[in-house]
């Protein structure tokens, strides 16, 4: 059943966490679907301009409403992460989407404000809901590439005021992780000062981490011994934190970084253990196994197993 994050966030808010995962693939949306169902839990199906361009917007929404019939008991959402105002305007007009994110987040305050607000006008005249974002994270989401220094943590002291302008029913806040594999390079975490000064200024305010995956060293490990080469020097969010950070009105945390690993991992042993087999259908399967087994992890993880139960439709 699809229905609006708006639903979700009221439900979670200090309570648990949604995960809000972006996908690619049919193994990803099945395996998404598959867990969602199986835990009972409530999640958010992201779709970035970079998923768009590969597998076009129709085959992404395709997938899912097939996925939603495989798996009816599936309670979801349906979001457009980190787009334009080209992005946005397409996905209002489209009808395909509960929620988007306008990402103006490199602009100076006013025209963040100028520009999420535009979005908002038009998002709320059908009932969509604005993510918006303050303050820029450093790493890398699919195409952009933001050098570290140029990061910036949320400013507590803009929030209110940015909130109450832009009209945005949820808010992403930069307070130290980032896009890609390689988060916390200073080793400081997430700054919990920072949030707790966020939710005393936005009590009950829907708050969203974006660069929430995990980045398991076991599968670095794993992918490296299989042939790949990445740097083992690259980490994520910690599980503690995430869990602590839903204290501080954090309702939805982002995941990319996690299933690509996985992806990586299944496919590269694959190819070293069985080289004379050549079936996507294979370590297809497989995948859809390991990331549906990742999920039921992270419902679990973030407190949302069995929550769909104690929604209101």
């Amino acid at each position: 059943m699809q229905v609006s994050s708006k639903i979700f966030f009221e439900h979670c808010y200090g309570k648990y966490a949604i995960a809000a995962v972006n996908v690619f693939t049919m193994e990803q949306v099945l395996g998404l679907f598959s867990a969602g169902e199986r835990a009972n839990a409530p999640f958010l199906v992201q779709i970035t301009p970079a998923a768009r361009n590969y597998a076009h917007p129709e085959m992404l929404i395709g997938m899912i409403r097939a996925a939603s019939k495989i798996y009816p008991k599936a309670v979801y959402s349906v979001h457009m992460d980190h787009g334009n105002e080209e992005h946005a305007f397409n996905a209002i007009q489209s009808n395909d989407y509960d929620s988007i994110m306008i990402d103006a987040s490199h602009d100076n305050f006013n025209g963040n404000v100028k520009r999420t607000k535009a979005v908002v006008v038009e998002a709320h005249k059908k009932n969509i809901v604005v993510e918006a974002e303050l303050g820029v994270l450093s790493g890398v989401e699919d195409d952009l590439s933001i050098d570290e220094k140029h990061a910036k943590y949320t400013q507590p002291s803009e929030v209110q005021e940015f909130v109450e302008l832009t009209g945005c029913d949820s808010l992403a806040v930069a307070v130290g992780t980032s896009h890609g594999a390689y988060k916390f390079s200073g080793g400081d975490g997430i700054q919990f000062k920072i949030l707790a000064e966020i939710q005393r200024r936005l009590p009950k305010f829907p708050i969203v981490l974006h660069g929430g995956s995990a980045v398991n060293f076991e599968e670095i490990e794993r992918i490296n011994r299989a042939g790949g080469h990445l740097n083992e020097g690259a980490s994520g969010v910690a599980p503690d934190e995430i869990v602590k950070s839903i204290a501080y009105g954090v309702c939805k945390i982002n995941i990319a970084t996690d299933t690509r690993l996985l992806w990586t991992r299944v496919h590269r042993e694959f190819f070293r253990d069985t080289p004379e087999l050549f079936d996507p259908v294979i370590p297809g399967k497989t995948y859809m196994a390991e990331y549906e087994k990742f999920m039921l992890e992270k419902f679990d993880l973030l407190g949302a197993t069995g929550k769909v139960s104690d929604l209101r439709f």
